[in-house]
């Protein structure tokens, strides 16, 4: 039978944690930076508005259709669905009106402009400004929540230093999905909250498969250092790790191509969110379980050569 990965595979991946911290940072700083200097693109859910999706029975442009909408609606952002060019998501920011007073008058307009029986309307969404602006605020506090109790969980099954490592191996996670989506235009709606929570559960799912195999060989081997056990259990954990990932992958990188446009935005963040929740598990959470053994056993070390110190003071 074929492996994936041969057995005894011996890769130093704790050797390569200082490489990959410097292109974690990197990435991170780039996300927080497109983040609040360039912003998300906001969907109708946060930002409050219109959302009408409809069909034209001809192909037609959607600069002419942003054209007929824009003396009777006024700014709209006009979306192509597909490449046949007959459905389109019209969107309407922070209407004053209700969601059947602009559907008529896109209605009416379009209908005006191209000829009766043309156009169909398939879908009509509203949202107004607070209730955006209440969905922006719990989003946030869902994402930050769920990745806090994820590190919750993680501290009590094993221990505070396997927490703290998945909490930053998670927001690392977050930042950089965010990043992606910002620096490519995504819109920020509720699938992609859903997508983001996803990629949460993902990424602690692979580090508690890491964290228990870590537990497992401490318990078998106490004369190998951490460092050892933890490239250990990462090799013997890979096979799994690139099986999941894999086939995660592939059903994600499907329902990108094939799904439509309009979930583009949740496959792609489940696809980037995967990849990068998998790196993390192996070059992130891992290695800060090593940092603060070391810290604790440096400080120990300190604690003792001081206590020395004293003792042979009193002495003299």
């Amino acid at each position: 039978m074929m492996q994936l990965i041969p057995p005894n595979t011996n890769f130093d991946f704790v050797g390569w944690r200082y490489k990959a911290v410097v292109v974690s940072t990197i990435l991170n700083i780039i996300g927080l930076t497109l983040l609040f200097v360039r912003g998300p693109n906001l969907g109708i859910d946060f930002a409050g508005g219109s959302l009408v999706q409809v069909r034209f029975v001809t192909p037609t442009q959607a600069d002419n259709v942003r054209v007929a909408l824009r003396d009777s609606v006024g700014f709209v952002d006009i979306q192509n669905l597909g490449r046949e060019q007959t459905e389109f998501l019209i969107r309407v920011p922070q209407a004053t009106e209700d969601a059947s007073g602009v559907t008529k008058k896109i209605t009416a307009t379009l209908e005006e402009k191209f000829g009766k029986g043309q156009v169909e309307i398939l879908r009509v969404e509203s949202v107004g400004p607070r209730v955006g602006a209440a969905l922006r605020g719990k989003a946030v506090w869902a994402v930050l929540f769920s990745t806090l109790m994820m590190g919750t969980y993680i501290w009590i099954r094993f221990e505070w230093r396997f927490g703290v490592g998945a909490v930053v191996a998670l927001l690392h996670d977050v930042i950089i999905t965010v990043g992606f989506l910002v620096a490519l235009n995504y819109e920020f709606d509720l699938t992609i909250v859903a997508a983001l929570l996803t990629v949460v559960g993902f990424s602690v799912n692979d580090t508690v498969i890491v964290s228990d195999r870590i537990r497992e060989n401490r318990r078998k081997d106490r004369r190998s250092s951490l460092a050892e056990i933890i490239n250990r259990s990462v090799n013997e954990t890979l096979s799994r790790t690139i099986l999941t990932t894999g086939t995660a992958v592939l059903v994600v990188l499907a329902l990108y191509l094939l799904g439509g446009p309009v979930i583009h935005g949740f496959a792609f963040s489940l696809l980037i969110g995967f990849v990068v929740g998998t790196y993390s598990s192996v070059f992130i959470a891992s290695p800060i379980v090593l940092f603060f053994e070391r810290a604790g056993a440096s400080a120990q070390a300190s604690a003792r050569g001081q206590g020395r110190a004293a003792a042979a003071v009193r002495r003299t």
